[in-house]
């Protein structure tokens, strides 16, 4: 471990000459490339260092303590060595977890969608109160949402709604969210206080950019027709709705909410790419799943992940047994305790395979 601690620092330290080589500052690509390799190194070298740091003193204070020194000087140099010594191991172990392989599409913006599934309108409320979950997670986290297509209900729901959600490592915290969610509660038109049953289903996708996904125009089949509104009307008499066909995939992506056929079709584009993209890494995760299956990841997207119970205000995680009495919170975006949790499972699991 410690040797690949050492190559690590000594390209980080290369990538900061790097970055002030005029050479590379003139050449927008190579800049943006080596910036977020070092970006990417940040933390670990710094954990590192802090470790060798606190090796080093430990060292010292150990010479300290084999010359002649009075009672109350070695107790005092004594005190440090077992301070400094609980210090360590934590830090091995987190360096351990920063050495994990990475999933590459960590640091990405992500795409969601979210539908309701069975239960009719109480599943659309249901996919409204997930968008808002998801919401105000996102703004906690200083990200930037951005609704590219939706489908409401006349009861304030959602058929369908389908956003992108733009910071760093947003992938990373929101990728556990696919699959089904199980909400259990009384509707508002229940008479009888009967407890209803329904589920909404969730897609997290990375954006996937150009040169990740090979998309050629030729490929892509365009129809453009009037954006309609509830109930099918036209709301306008523009040809400004777009639907895009992928024919080797058959994947169909179709976009009305901007009034200009180019910002939809500029939406469009960016959900077939990711889709297709999904379509990918999705095919080469169940290859890999037939070898050894991982307690969490993106998964089987019709496994139910999640109940959501309002009358004992619980929400359980099945994928890894975590049951939460903070029901009314977590709808308000406090969903740190439940992606940590999720994160955590996944590196013990990857520890686990390394030392398998």
């Amino acid at each position: 471990m410690f040797d690949k601690l050492e190559s690590l620092e000594a390209r980080y330290d290369k990538l900061n000459e790097l970055l002030s080589d005029p050479e590379v500052i003139s050449d927008t690509n190579k800049l943006r490339e080596y910036s977020k390799e070092q970006a990417d190194l940040t933390d670990v070298v710094q954990l590192y260092r802090e470790y060798k740091d606190i090796s080093e003193q430990l060292s010292d204070a150990k010479a300290m303590l084999a010359d002649k020194l009075d009672a109350d000087m070695k107790e005092m140099v004594q005190m440090e060595i077992d301070e400094l010594s609980e210090q360590l191991p934590d830090i091995e172990e987190r360096l351990t977890i920063l050495l994990l392989p990475k999933d590459p599409n960590d640091d990405k913006n992500v795409i969601m969608e979210i539908r309701g599934a069975a239960g009719g309108d109480e599943a659309a409320l249901f996919a409204g109160d997930l968008f808002r979950m998801y919401n105000r997670f996102a703004e906690a986290q200083g990200w930037k949402m951005d609704v590219m297509e939706s489908n409401s209900t006349g009861v304030g729901g959602y058929k369908e709604i389908i956003f992108m959600i733009n910071g760093r490592g947003a992938y990373s915290k929101l990728k556990y969210e696919n699959g089904a969610h199980r909400v259990q509660r009384v509707p508002e038109t229940e008479s009888g206080g009967r407890i209803h049953t329904s589920t909404a289903t969730v897609v997290a996708m990375p954006e996937a950019e150009d040169v990740e996904v090979d998309v050629h125009e030729k490929d892509i089949r365009v129809d453009t027709f009037t954006s309609s509104g509830p109930g099918g009307q036209s709301v306008n008499t523009t040809m400004s709705a777009v639907r895009l066909t992928h024919e080797p995939t058959g994947i169909v992506v179709s976009m009305q909410d901007e009034k200009s056929q180019i910002k939809n079709k500029e939406k469009a584009m960016k959900i077939l790419r990711a889709r297709i993209y999904d379509k990918f890494q999705q095919e080469a995760q169940a290859e890999y799943d037939q070898t050894r299956k991982s307690a969490v990841g993106s998964g089987d997207r019709s496994e139910r992940i999640r109940t959501y119970n309002f009358p004992q205000n619980r929400v359980t995680d099945h994928r890894i047994g975590l049951t939460i009495q903070k029901l009314d919170q977590i709808l308000e975006g406090k969903l740190s305790e439940i992606v940590d949790a999720l994160i955590m499972e996944e590196q013990t699991s990857k520890m686990d395979q390394i030392g398998d």
